[in-house]
């Protein structure tokens, strides 16, 4: 299932991914730090929604108090929520 995430509090705007058997693939960032945010989506893509969020949450950008990975961890919990 597709899933899309307005992103609070970073340069992306929002991010766009896929949830199958509890799987995370197709990742992308609207927005941010291009060249980062690729390689996040492409080191995630098929790890399980609880690897993910274990790995990336509570990452923070610069003086921001969270990051992309973070809001990634966030819209995992959401879809896995949902």
């Amino acid at each position: 299932m597709q899933y899309t995430y307005r992103t609070k509090g970073t340069c992306s705007q929002a991010i766009i991914f896929d949830v199958e058997d509890g799987k995370v693939s197709n990742v992308q960032f609207l927005g941010g730090c291009n060249g980062n945010l690729k390689g996040i989506s492409a080191l995630v893509d098929g790890m399980s929604i609880d690897d993910v969020i274990a790995r990336v949450e509570g990452i923070t950008c610069g003086m921001k108090k969270t990051s992309c990975p973070d809001q990634l961890a966030q819209a995992l919990k959401e879809a896995k929520n949902a």
